[in-house]
């Protein structure tokens, strides 16, 4: 024997033993289940791409370059030159879901569109576990299976005769034991026992549980000959080994519903006109129709001899109550009895529940009118007792105040948010002297009231505003108290607390500390404690030079913090003060000039093409500052400018124009020595002349 390396195990020698070995040593509960077929060893259509996040040894999809219609025919017959027999579910006939099986394993075969691809479709295998299995008869026809009953229906192409025997070999081959009568008297004494029917012939089977069979009873086999000379195979639960008495389910639009069924549904409510209910029992139809007549009797229905129609296969029946009339159908189908109930109201009854709601509905609203009234007079009577005790007397402002706006002497609660622009507080003063009070303090600073058509002894709704600023005031009698709601950008500053603003016996909050630091990142100086800035500039037609900048910022400081800043700031960068200056308590107005590229080094990189005046204004109450600068020249002096460039203040511009007249003169000398026979010339040589 040859030396094997690398531990390459020869085949025909070692490779089937390690296989036995291999086999031996998985446990028992680790082998594959025989009932479940492994899908991943189907056939598949030429082609096909596999999806592996979903493939499992009981589900696989795979697609291919196919339609829908195309791929659910060429998989059909894929499947069945693979042994595999199709059947149809009970009451399943419109499902697009195709059924297969294969002696003792069932498989489920679903089709979806490729996504976004009508000419792409998605084969998906589904394995099926079949727990009451029953063999199909050879090349038998218009099958129908369910596996768990079990049930099968079907044609078979010879004469009852050679379908008998392959049933005795079949069913015995998986472990159908046929019953007796014998058998059958002991367990169910009033069966009905009989093997010989018109034109064919009839066995009853019982198989144990286990091996795949799940409480099984016992199953009656029929065979026919049909009037073509074929077979019609029937196999079912037999008929003793059903309930004879059912019980109730839960209901259904209130409407009684057996078990055990197939499937059912209903339209409707329990409260509707129309009420419809559709059920397939798995009963015979005597004992279906025993239940319904029970159960619609408990609930006062009557039957009706009119229209009664009663056979072994067909039931139709009317019943009616007091308000209502009722259809009730019930028909064979397979194994199953499909039960129709049909409910309808009179239109009597329809009329009077009209009424009776139109009637409930005008007592609840006169009810609904009679408790509003009693509520409003109560709660007039206490807003007249509680607007008594409140003071109607002038108000004061409240010393020391950090809110924008004065806020009364007697503020409680006060919840202040500069952020938000938002104020509110309780006042033990009426809306009469609280409205007065801010009319009075306001239009004293400046601001104008806009018309209201909201002044009542209980609310006030006031709108003022000043420049570019906006407040309103919503002043609302609130039980014994007043509440005062305030909102706009006119309260928009540093984000203070409530507890922040002063009140009574509460402590007096601080913005921001007194000493201002520049922002180093800003093209205009700004303080860094600010709390909004914003900054706009402008730009002369065809040209990048900004001509006007323009600044915005919100600082919560002391105006006179905010003044001292600007001064230093400017007067450092070269900007000189001019007369003119107004400067009052809540209210600062400056200009500043900077002379022909003056000023200090630091300033000439921004500032020497923003040669003109500069005006500074700066607005605030006692703890906060605003300012607007405004910085660009008045009127353009290109030919000072071209003059300064002259001497050198555009030193970057000039190195330009140097660089450019240098390349200009070496490809002129290029061009020369090509001329004289010296060196070709060409785009490439041009190019490196120029980049020289």
């Amino acid at each position: 024997m040859p030396n094997t390396k690398r531990r390459i195990i020869p085949a025909r020698k070692h490779l089937l033993p390690l296989i036995f070995a291999i086999a031996a040593a998985v446990p028992l509960t680790a082998r594959a289940d025989s009932g479940i077929v492994d899908v991943r060893t189907l056939p598949r259509l030429e082609g096909g791409v596999e999806d592996p996040s979903r493939t499992q040894s009981h589900s696989l999809s795979y697609s291919v370059g196919t339609a829908v219609a195309i791929t659910t025919e060429a998989t059909k017959k894929l499947l069945t030159d693979d042994d595999w027999l199709q059947f149809l579910r009970p009451l399943d006939e419109k499902s697009t879901i195709l059924t297969f099986k294969k002696a003792g394993q069932g498989l489920s075969v679903r089709f979806t569109q490729g996504l976004g691809r009508p000419d792409q479709s998605v084969v998906h295998y589904n394995s099926d576990r079949i727990t009451s299995n029953v063999p199909f008869p050879p090349e038998a026809t218009d099958i129908v299976f369910d596996q768990h009953r079990p049930y099968l229906g079907c044609i078979a192409p010879a004469a009852v005769d050679a379908p008998l025997d392959f049933f005795r070999k079949e069913m015995a081959a998986i472990g159908w034991k046929q019953l007796t009568a014998a058998d059958t008297a002991a367990r169910w004494p009033n069966a009905e026992f009989s093997e010989t029917i018109e034109n064919g012939i009839r066995a009853y089977y019982t198989h144990d549980d286990g091996d795949g069979f799940y409480r099984q009873r016992p199953i009656m086999l029929t065979l026919q000959r049909r009037s073509d000379g074929r077979t019609g195979v029937e196999i079912r639960v037999a008929p003793f080994a059903l309930p004879q008495t059912l019980e109730a389910d839960s209901e259904m639009a209130g409407l009684p519903k057996p078990k055990p069924t197939k499937s059912a549904k209903s339209l409707g409510g329990s409260d509707s006109v129309r009420r419809q209910l559709e059920v397939a029992v798995i009963a015979e139809l005597p004992a279906t129709l025993a239940f319904y007549r029970r159960e619609l009797a408990n609930r006062n229905w009557s039957e009706e001899a009119k229209g009664a129609v009663v056979t072994p296969d067909n039931v139709t029946l009317n019943f009616s109550s007091a308000e209502q009339t009722a259809m009730l159908t019930l028909g064979r189908k397979y194994d199953l009895t499909v039960v129709s109930l049909v409910t309808q109201m009179t239109e009597a009854a329809i009329a009077a529940r009209a009424r009776a709601k139109k009637e409930a509905d005008e007592k609840f609203m006169k009810d609904t009118a009679a408790m509003a009234k009693q509520v409003i007079a109560a709660d007039e009577a206490r807003r007249v007792t509680q607007a008594a005790n409140l003071s109607d007397a002038p108000l004061r402002a409240l010393a020391d105040s950090s809110t924008p706006v004065p806020l009364p002497e007697n503020a409680e609660n006060v919840k202040f948010d500069g952020g938000d622009g938002r104020l509110e507080f309780n006042s033990a003063s009426s809306v009469k002297a609280v409205a007065a009070f801010y009319r009075s303090s306001l239009q004293a600073q400046g601001w104008k009231e806009k018309p209201s058509v909201i002044n009542q002894p209980n609310m006030a709704l006031m709108e003022f505003s000043k420049g570019r600023k906006a407040l309103s005031l919503t002043v609302m009698q609130m039980g014994p108290k007043v509440r005062v709601s305030a909102n706009g950008s006119a309260l928009v500053m540093a984000n203070v607390a409530s507890e922040g603003a002063k009140t009574p016996g509460g402590p007096s909050g601080k913005a921001v500390a007194e000493a201002l630091d520049p922002d180093p990142n800003s093209a205009l100086p700004v303080p860094k404690q600010r709390t909004m800035t914003s900054m706009g500039t402008g730009k002369m037609p065809g040209s990048d030079a900004p001509f006007r900048r323009e600044l915005e910022a919100s600082i919560p400081a002391e105006l006179n913090t905010v003044l001292a800043f600007y001064r230093s700031e400017l007067g450092r960068r070269g900007w000189q003060e001019t007369e003119g200056a107004i400067v009052k308590p809540d209210h600062a107005q400056l200009a500043f000039t900077l002379s022909r590229w003056s000023g200090h080094p630091e300033a000439w990189p921004q500032e020497r093409r923003d040669y003109g005046q500069s005006r500074t204004k700066i607005s605030g109450g006692s703890r906060q500052g605003r300012r607007r600068a405004e910085a660009g020249p008045i009127k353009a002096d290109i030919r000072q400018y071209r003059q300064a460039r002259r001497h050198g203040f555009d030193q970057q511009a000039d190195d330009q124009d140097r660089r450019r007249r240098r390349r200009t003169a070496i490809g002129k000398a290029a061009n020369d020595r090509s001329a004289a026979g010296q060196i070709p010339v060409c785009a490439e040589n041009r190019g490196r002349a120029g980049a020289q």
